[in-house]
């Protein structure tokens, strides 16, 4: 049986966008994230972060640097009981500074590679599934998978409220659970 499940960008829709954020001490996880997805996985919804990580591209932040994040935000997830299933990233950049990772790829958002991947992999049924960022190419790229897609508020989704091609608006990660997803 296909499952269902909810596509998570990270910075401005988990935590705080402070501009390539790959310091410990730079990491803030929104306070509606630990009840937005306890409610999530409550009822039935697995939980995936999909998110592009071009500063290892352009060379302000390693790939270590990146996954020792990623343990720390899924630590303070898990000791609220909060499972995330894969955090998938794309480190590309078609102008990066890395020669390898200076590439045009599938996986970048607005493309879908990485949804595309989690489907696969975790046998999900994208029509009753949602993806939730704050970036219209976090729209796009749920859009091209066939997926409802939020647009929060937070982080940088001001900037594209206006002209939003999103399912629905969400003033943050708690209100698109409650006054969307949970309410299909």
């Amino acid at each position: 049986m296909k499952k269902r499940a909810v596509f998570l960008d990270r910075d401005g829709v988990i935590n705080e966008d402070k501009g390539y954020v790959h310091k410990i001490e730079d990491f803030f996880i929104y306070p509606q994230v630990f009840p937005a997805l306890r409610k999530l996985q409550e009822n039935g919804f697995k939980l995936i972060v999909i998110t592009n990580q071009s500063g290892i591209a352009v060379g302000y932040y390693t790939e270590e640097d990146f996954h020792n994040i990623t343990k720390y935000m899924l630590s303070l997830l898990e000791k609220k009981g909060i499972k995330i299933e894969k955090v998938y990233y794309c480190p590309h950049h078609p102008e990066g500074i890395i020669p390898e990772l200076k590439v045009k790829c599938d996986c970048r958002k607005p493309e879908s590679g990485m949804i595309r991947q989690a489907i696969k992999e975790f046998n999900i049924d994208p029509s009753s599934s949602f993806l939730i960022g704050d970036k219209e190419t976090d729209i796009m790229a749920g859009h091209k998978e066939g997926i409802k897609s939020i647009l929060v508020k937070t982080g940088q989704g001001m900037k594209y409220v206006k002209d939003t091609k999103a399912d629905f608006v969400a003033e943050n990660i708690l209100d698109a659970v409650e006054n969307f997803i949970l309410k299909i």
